[in-house]
């Protein structure tokens, strides 16, 4: 079994590649050298105030270059990072803080106002740390990460670590409507950035665009472009002019984009404006991609386009659909495979079990699941739902898929009822459960419905309580300001009844059905 850590891979980069440049950042560059000297003095500063091996550390941070060297540092130490998504609502990050007792939160600068109203309800946060370009816009009793890289030096202190300790603790959803904590330990996350290598064709020395939250998708790909002698150009959020712009200047060859982003740069009316013969390898992936359009970047950008799909429990793909593979004289078996996930990955065993228990024959439904090399050590303090998830040391995705005689998965349903809209995952129960606290609501179901650009949005369907009234719009504003506007119902609609099952659950194939039907895919 490989022993090699997070920290080890990071340092490997920085002795091979040294001089070179690593990171790029608007003006900003560093070298492969710098990045991983800013990392040891950050090292020698988090051990000073008393980070040591296990301890919890929250990332609530924007896209920047102080997030690689944050990620570089705590493995190093041995402690364990905490990625926390931007867009989630602030009690949601309150309660993942809790949940895994965080002792250190650094957090950038653009998140301040957020940190000040969360501070009160933290439990066992002791040390903030914050990444701002001036240190005086820094809170009192804060410390301004860049001054602490600045006044400490490296040190050769090394912390022994096993391939089996944690690396990461990342927060997905589930039908409890509380996120669960997904335990990440270096071994998974080696074995991810190993898979990736290989499954995404990641060429040495390439440069690549990075749009998406590091604290999300974004960061998955970091080390597979490090370690091939590449630079990081790091985006602090998607416009398409900026992409296109910095596509031409920098001469980007690589990026992650969910179909979102897609969409947006097609219906771009500059877009044929630009030189982005550079780019070899646009990644997609977080949410499923329409298929004619999908058709439609091909013949914009050209072959380039490599598919993931995966989930956090085992990062970052089950299966991939490569480059080669999109491209398929025949029309009809074109759209078909541009309605599937791909294939399995070399690393990764996939069964699609049925109802029955027993595998699915090609062209049958089934669960997916899988047993790979990077699978979660399991969801932190919840052994229940462990054990629901890994049974015999496989991994039961929820999804449900059919695959074709070449080995093709269509994914076609969803246990789990995770919405996914933009590439960010939404979980039905916790908005259904702010619904159920509006004295006029007496009935709410939550589903995902086809979103032209963002793959799915979200939509309730409501029942009131006799004479009750509210509008959908007053409904809406009522999740919004307790879940915040990812998490907010796009649409509602006032039924009479929530359609259920006859074993009194609440029948969502049936809800789904009026807004899916006709469509390639069930799910996005």
């Amino acid at each position: 079994m490989i022993t090699l850590t997070v920290g080890d891979l990071y340092d490997r980069c920085v002795e091979y590649y040294g001089d070179d440049t690593a990171l790029t950042c608007q003006d900003q560059s560093y070298t492969y050298r710098e990045m991983g000297y800013h990392a040891d003095c950050l090292l020698t500063a988090l051990t000073g105030v008393g980070l040591k091996k296990g301890d919890r550390v929250g990332f609530l941070m924007a896209n920047c270059p102080e997030y690689i060297f944050c990620e570089h540092a705590v493995a190093k130490a041995g402690a364990i990072r905490v990625p926390l998504a931007v867009l989630l609502n602030p009690d949601d990050h309150i309660y993942m803080l809790n949940l895994v007792a965080c002792t250190t939160l650094i957090y950038h600068e653009k998140m301040a106002e957020r940190i000040k109203g969360m501070i009160p309800k933290l439990e066992t946060v002791e040390h903030y740390i914050c990444v701002a370009a001036d240190p005086a816009n820094v809170m009192a009793g804060h410390l301004h990460l860049q001054t602490l890289m600045n006044r400490n030096e490296p040190t050769a202190v090394k912390t022994e670590i096993d391939p089996e300790d944690l690396a990461g603790i990342y927060f997905t959803g589930g039908t409890t409507g509380k996120p669960k904590g997904v335990m990440l330990s270096h071994r998974s996350w080696v074995y991810t950035i190993l898979i990736e290598m290989l499954e995404f064709d990641f060429g040495r020395k390439a440069v690549f665009a990075y749009l998406t939250p590091l604290t999300h998708a974004g960061g998955c790909l970091l080390l597979p472009v490090l370690l091939r002698n590449g630079r990081c150009v790091i985006m602090d959020h998607f416009d398409p002019k900026a992409f296109l712009e910095t596509v031409e200047k920098q001469k980007i060859t690589m990026t992650f984009l969910v179909p979102t982003m897609i969409y947006v740069l097609l219906d771009y009316p500059e877009l044929q404006q630009y030189d982005l013969s550079s780019l070899t390898n646009i990644i997609y992936g977080a949410s499923a991609i329409a298929p004619e359009r999908l058709k439609q970047a091909i013949t914009t950008f050209g072959p380039v386009f490599t598919q993931l799909f995966g989930q956090t429990e085992a990062p970052m793909a089950f299966s991939v659909l490569p480059r080669e593979d999109h491209v398929i004289a025949d029309p009809v078996r074109e759209r078909q495979v541009f309605a599937s996930a791909g294939r399995p990955t070399y690393h990764c065993e996939v069964r699609l079990i049925g109802e029955d228990g027993q595998e699915a024959q090609p062209g049958e439904p089934g669960e997916i699941v899988v047993r790979c090399a990077n699978m979660m050590s399991g969801y932190y303090k919840n052994p229940e739902a462990t054990a629901d998830t890994i049974r015999d040391g496989w991994l039961h995705t929820g999804d449900i898929a059919k695959k074709d005689e070449q080995g093709f998965i269509y994914i076609v349903d969803r246990k789990k009822d995770m919405i996914i809209s933009g590439g960010f995952n939404i979980y039905p129960r916790e908005i259904e459960d702010v619904l159920f606290e509006h004295p006029a609501v007496k009935g709410a179901s939550v589903i995902g419905i086809p979103h032209a650009k963002w793959g799915e949005e979200v939509k309730a369907i409501v029942v009131l309580r006799e004479e009750s009234h509210v509008t959908a719009e007053e409904l809406i504003n009522f999740v919004k300001e307790r879940k915040g506007s990812l998490m907010a119902p796009k649409t509602i609609e006032f039924w009479d009844a929530i359609p259920l099952t006859n074993l009194g659950k609440v029948d969502k194939k049936t809800i789904r059905a009026t807004f899916w039907t006709g469509k390639d895919r069930q799910i996005s």
